[in-house]
């Protein structure tokens, strides 16, 4: 939902950063896989209850996460594989970011359960979208210039981002984060699945 909203105010100082690296020889690959192990890292915090340096960890992550697309723009390391383990590994963080959690308080197991569940369809809905988008050859410029198709929804990754920070902010409010979050997941899962029968049945 708020993707579109700062993807103008965020793109053109990744754009300059990303330049800088494409020249200096760095490949979009690179910073993706640096953002991951950065994003292990904020697991890990996670998990050992450290959670302001979860929370730098994790904001350092996400910048990796955007750096990687404007390197890629610059040409620098761009590919269709580029695209999927950029994906791939942000589900990761997304939801090893909430089992860590999970791991240093085991009594809110049960809510973390449930958020990591509420990602599955989310992500599964989103990605199910990509695949027969492309295989229609719909496209969509909203998200900026990305290697598949991204539907948005209720929760995307900025709000994400934001829930793994207020979760670093106020742990002892988990519950009712993972609980709430989880259940506009599933808003959007359900808003995707309405968005593909009237986009697919055709």
């Amino acid at each position: 939902m708020l993707d579109p909203i700062l993807r103008p105010l965020i793109d053109k100082p990744l754009d300059r950063i990303g330049a800088r690296l494409a020249r200096a020889g760095v490949p979009a690959d690179t910073v993706t896989l640096a953002g991951f192990v950065v994003g292990l890292g904020a697991m890990a915090a996670m998990a050992g209850q450290s959670y302001w340096t979860a929370l730098a960890l994790i904001g350092l992550n996400r910048l990796l996460d955007g750096l990687d697309g404007a390197v890629a723009r610059q040409g620098a390391g761009s590919s269709d594989f580029g695209g999927y383990l950029d994906i791939v590994l942000d589900f990761i963080v997304y939801s090893g970011v909430v089992f860590a959690f999970a791991l240093g308080r085991p009594d809110h197991g049960v809510a973390a359960a449930f958020l990591v569940f509420s990602f599955v369809g989310t992500g599964s809905s989103f990605l199910a979208y990509a695949i027969m988008a492309a295989k229609r050859g719909i496209t969509s410029g909203m998200h900026g210039h990305k290697s598949l198709y991204f539907l948005g929804g209720l929760t995307e990754g900025t709000e994400t981002a934001l829930v793994m920070a207020a979760i670093c902010l106020a742990p002892g409010w988990f519950d009712w984060i993972a609980v709430g979050f989880g259940a506009a997941c599933w808003l959007t899962t359900l808003g995707r699945i309405l968005a593909a029968r009237a986009a697919f049945r055709r």
